[in-house]
C-alpha cells in the first residue's frame, strides 16, 4: 500500500508535472512488486490500469490524497485506488473518435475482462478497483 498526496485537488483538466510523477512512480511500484512476486506476464497490464484509476482519481475526485493497494488472493492480482471521496465514481462512456480522452476506463475493462477479472466502484465512489486473474489462461 502507498499513500501519496496530490496538487491538482480534481480540476478535471490536465495532470500537473507533481501528480504526474507519482502516477510514474506508482506504476514503478507497481512493476516492482510484481516483478519480485515472479508475476512479469502481469506487469504491463497491471501498470496501465493503475496508471488509469490513478490518473482518474487524480483528475476527478476532488481529493488532496490518494492510496493503492495491491494484493494477491486467490489467485487474483487486486488493485485498488482510494481518493477519500465519495462521489459516486468514475463511469465507462463512449470517447468520440477524435477525442483525447475518456478512453481509461474502456481500456481497464478490456483488460480486466481479457485476464478474466473485472472491476467496480466501492466505498460510495471513493475506491476504484479491478482484480486480474494469475491463472496463465486467459478468455
Amino acid at each position: 500500500m502507498v499513500t501519496f498526496t496530490i496538487a491538482s485537488g480534481g480540476t478535471g483538466g490536465t495532470v500537473c508535472e507533481h501528480d504526474a510523477q507519482r502516477v510514474q512512480a506508482v506504476r514503478r511500484l507497481t512493476a516492482a512488486h510484481l516483478k519480485y512476486q515472479a508475476l512479469e506476464e502481469l506487469v504491463d497490464d497491471a501498470i496501465l490500469v493503475v496508471s488509469e484509476l490513478v490518473t482518474n482519481a487524480i483528475k476527478h475526485s476532488g481529493g488532496t490524497q490518494i492510496t493503492v493497494t495491491m494484493v494477491i488472493r486467490d489467485q487474483q492480482l487486486q488493485l485498488f485506488v482510494h481518493d477519500e471521496v465519495r462521489d459516486g465514481g468514475p463511469q465507462l462512456r463512449a470517447a468520440s473518435e477524435d477525442s483525447e480522452c475518456g478512453r481509461g476506463l474502456f481500456l481497464v475493462d478490456r483488460i480486466a475482462r481479457t485476464r478474466s477479472g473485472r472491476w467496480g466502484i466501492g466505498d460510495a465512489g471513493a475506491t476504484t478497483w479491478c482484480s486480474l486473474s494469475l491463472a496463465a489462461e486467459q478468455s
